[in-house]
């Protein structure tokens, strides 16, 4: 299964994802340009290798400082263009929406605790182990079990693969992350026979996500965090939006909301929507007038259905108005 985008839209520019994702990219181009991703000794250097903790002829010739750094440095390394691509995707989908609802310094905190706790989980399992693991995978489970206790019901849309022709179907998050839950448990426990893939870090981050999200739900946000938020408010909302329409029995009107800003508000705005009907997601334009107020409808007329050979119904989009600086 490969996502290619989520339904959940955020309110805020995501910072630190994107910083998060930049300074992968920047290692990423470091590896490629000086270290190359066949360079074992690197790897050894800069990854988690449990056995530099735990057996005495190897983690001799490791420094403490190494031992302390390694911890954090293996979750910036890749093995290549694939492994990093897939990570940085992932991050791109899910992570906004978890930055958004944790805020960008709670959020950063967050990700880098999903990484150690998910080179943790590896260490327990694989205590000798003399591989060095590498990426981003398990941070990145963390977000992914946050988003999947945040948003379960947003919908992800993926590509199945079926034999060459790819499957486009959109997915109900708690279903996507539940069967890649599923997945990294079935490697881990029962193919995994010391395989270079590090399942259990998955497993293990994964888990950390739902649990610190949780945690985090707990403590108030700090006085920073919420001017923080403030400033990388979004002024806008996604240009294109998938309206889930409802429509009364035997009616031929159908009924569904837009989402848009207070500054989009007040200035009028355009959007484009796609409305699902089946495998079929059509692209319309829709206007909307400046000074518009919350709960406002929309008419979009013959856009609705037909009901027994009757002429076809409107659309009715109830504008939601969402705070913005």
């Amino acid at each position: 299964m490969i996502p290619v985008r989520d339904t959940q839209p955020s309110e805020c520019f995501p910072i630190v994802t994107y910083t998060i994702m930049g300074l992968n990219l920047l290692v990423f181009l470091f590896q490629f340009y000086y270290a190359g991703f066949q360079n074992e000794q690197f790897y050894f250097i800069y990854g988690l290798v449990p056995a530099k903790y735990t057996i005495q002829e190897i983690s001799m010739y490791f420094p403490f400082s190494n031992q302390v750094i390694s911890i954090f440095t293996y979750m910036f390394l890749h093995g290549g263009f694939i492994h990093f691509i897939g990570n940085m995707w992932t991050l791109y989908i899910f992570g906004d929406n978890v930055e958004d609802h944790l805020g960008s310094m709670r959020y950063l905190g967050f990700y880098i605790l999903c990484g150690l706790i998910s080179g943790l989980a590896h260490f327990l399992l694989n205590p000798f182990s003399k591989i060095p693991t590498i990426g981003a995978s398990g941070a990145i489970a963390g977000v992914m079990g946050a988003y999947f206790l945040l948003y379960p019901r947003s919908r992800i849309l993926t590509i199945i693969p079926i034999i060459i022709i790819p499957w486009f179907l959109e997915i109900p998050a708690y279903i996507f992350l539940g069967v890649w839950f599923l997945i990294q448990f079935f490697n881990a426990a029962i193919i995994d026979t010391g395989a270079s893939i590090a399942w259990w870090a998955h497993i293990g981050g994964f888990i950390a996500g739902i649990v610190l999200v949780l945690f985090l739900k707990k403590l108030p946000k700090s006085n920073t965090s919420e001017k923080l938020s403030q400033l990388i408010r979004k002024k806008k909302t996604p240009k294109i939006q998938t309206i889930a329409t409802r429509s009364p029995n035997e009616s031929p009107h159908v009924y569904g909301a837009l989402e848009i800003t207070s500054n989009e508000a007040v200035k009028g705005t355009i959007k484009l929507i796609s409305i699902p009907w089946g495998f079929y997601k059509p692209l319309y334009k829709v206007k909307v007038p400046p000074g518009v107020r919350h709960g406002t409808k929309l008419r979009l007329a013959g856009m609705g259905k037909t009901v027994h050979g009757q002429l076809k119904g409107d659309m009715y989009l109830d504008v939601q108005i969402k705070n913005a600086i």
